[in-house]
């Protein structure tokens, strides 16, 4: 299928879509209801394609299949690299049709697709590849014990994987939950977000083609319900999801009573700490980059910039000239930065906080909705917004700063940590004492200095408090789909 409607036909760079079904046990199904929804293409409004809607129906279809594949099939069973050479494969597939990833993940996000060029589509090739090459080194270990026996612990798959990925990386959030969960010899159902599920389908197209074996990897599209019923599922042995910090409390909570393994990546409210010895012109504009990228549509987003006093105003100047001037438009034109939300719900999400906050006396710079059509916002710099602001407290989500002064270093750290989450923090500065010492009090899973989203599968990103727990990622993001079995042989 080509679309035909939208700016994609109108410029002349139609997009190949894959097929609009769900992928189970190696067959492309409609739903069980015959209930599809459509895809909206965020930069106009126009419907691209419909996809399958999950029911309940399917996904026990689905979890069965996966529980056969993982009990009886030879997935499970295979060397650690054999595992490796299919996930080496599987990049090696990516590689080949990276433009039409790239493509397809601007058409359905609304990324500018100089991004998901350079970014997204590298980051999911390298993900594959990092544990393809883990396989190698995967083993257990000998213990000495204190009974004459012969000890050692052995790493095995968890069994059925229930991978639920959010809409705003569709294709880079759902290679750090696949490649590890394969790597491990597990099986998985992916459920995708409603909004973004075009990059999911060409998943399964291209594993299936590196030789997984039928029902190793299934997928089924739909909204809410259908991730219900995945996360209550008997069959399912984990649960890795992505998302919002609301909806990953409800799934750890209805996870908790069927004792599911569980990993929750949630929202942030990364803190972005400038300091007045900072490289200002470096400092600044990482922190316009911490904001904008991604249109906002990024829990590790900088969406809370400290700046000490002395630079303050010069800081605030700057980033509201910065967001005055970034190139916002259609996402397969030639230098846009910023293209739009992924869908209509997420901007009037966005555009209720600003409106919000300029009816309570805030200054907003910036936040206007360009005329035409699509799912558009300009960034916004709010300066001098109180600590227990909803901008401040709470996750918007969108293309949207605020900017707080602070005086000493214990305030910055003070402020920084002084949200529900814990998921990302960043400091600007030139002093190699205060990098190393600021670092290790902020509240985060990960933490940049002098940059911001310097991100790579080898490194482990993750949350704390309402950001989520678990790590995702590098050798902890393998471990958290294998369990260790301890075997012990008595040679008295």
């Amino acid at each position: 299928m080509t679309v035909t409607q939208g700016r994609a036909a109108e410029s002349g760079r139609a997009v190949p879509l894959p097929p609009g079904r769900l992928h189970i046990g190696g067959q492309w199904l409609p739903a069980a209801d015959g209930r599809t929804a459509p895809i909206l293409d965020p930069a106009t409004g126009v419907e691209l394609t419909r996809v399958a809607v999950a029911g309940p129906v399917d996904v026990d279809r689905a979890v069965t299949a996966a529980r056969k594949a993982f009990d009886d099939g030879p997935w499970a069973r295979m060397t650690p690299r054999e595992r490796g050479r299919k996930l080496w494969r599987v990049a090696d597939l990516l590689r080949a049709r990276a433009t039409e990833f790239a493509r397809l993940e601007s058409l359905d996000v609304g990324k500018p697709l100089a991004f998901t060029t350079t970014v997204d589509i590298p980051t999911v090739i390298d993900t594959f590849e990092y544990y393809a090459g883990l396989m190698a080194g995967l083993e257990g270990a000998t213990r000495a014990t204190a009974a004459p026996s012969f000890a050692y612990t052995r790493r095995e798959p968890i069994g059925v994987v229930a991978a639920i990925t959010p809409f705003n990386f569709p294709a880079i959030l759902s290679a750090t939950k696949l490649a590890p969960a394969l790597a491990a010899g597990n099986t998985v159902v992916h459920k995708p977000a409603p909004e973004t599920p075009l990059s999911a389908l060409l998943f399964a197209e291209l594993l299936a083609e590196a030789g997984l074996p039928d029902g190793v990897y299934n997928l089924i599209t739909g909204d809410g319900p259908a991730g219900a019923a995945l996360v209550a599922h008997p069959g399912v042995d984990k649960i890795a999801f992505t998302g919002s910090s609301a909806v990953g409390a409800r799934v750890a909570a209805q996870a908790a009573a069927t004792l599911k393994q569980v990993t929750v990546e949630l929202g942030g409210k990364g803190a972005n700490i400038i300091f007045a010895d900072a490289d200002l012109s470096a400092a600044i504009e990482t922190a316009v980059g911490a904001f904008v990228f991604n249109t906002g549509q990024f829990c590790m987003s900088g969406s809370r910039v400290l700046v000490q006093r002395p630079v303050y105003q010069e800081v605030v100047e700057a980033l509201g000239a910065a967001a005055a001037h970034v190139p916002v438009g259609d996402p397969f034109a030639e230098g846009v930065v910023v293209g739009p939300m992924a869908g209509p719900l997420h901007l009037a999400k966005v555009v209720s906080f600003l409106d919000e906050a300029a009816s309570s006396g805030a200054q907003v710079i910036g936040g206007q909705r360009p005329d035409g059509p699509g799912f558009f916002i300009r960034p916004a710099v709010l300066p001098h917004v109180a600590q227990d602001s909803p901008l401040v407290q709470e996750e918007v989500f969108g293309p949207v700063v605020t900017v707080q002064p602070f005086d000493s270093e214990e305030e910055a750290i003070r402020l920084a940590n002084g949200t529900r989450y814990g998921l990302s923090a960043g400091l600007q500065t030139r002093d190699v004492s205060r990098a190393h010492r600021v670092a290790a009090a902020l509240n985060a899973g990960i933490v940049w200095v002098n940059g911001w989203a310097l991100l790579d599968p080898a490194m482990p990103f993750g949350g704390t408090g309402a950001s989520g727990y678990g790590r995702e990622n590098g050798p902890e993001g393998l471990n958290a789909y294998l369990r260790t079995k301890s075997v012990v042989v008595n040679l008295a």
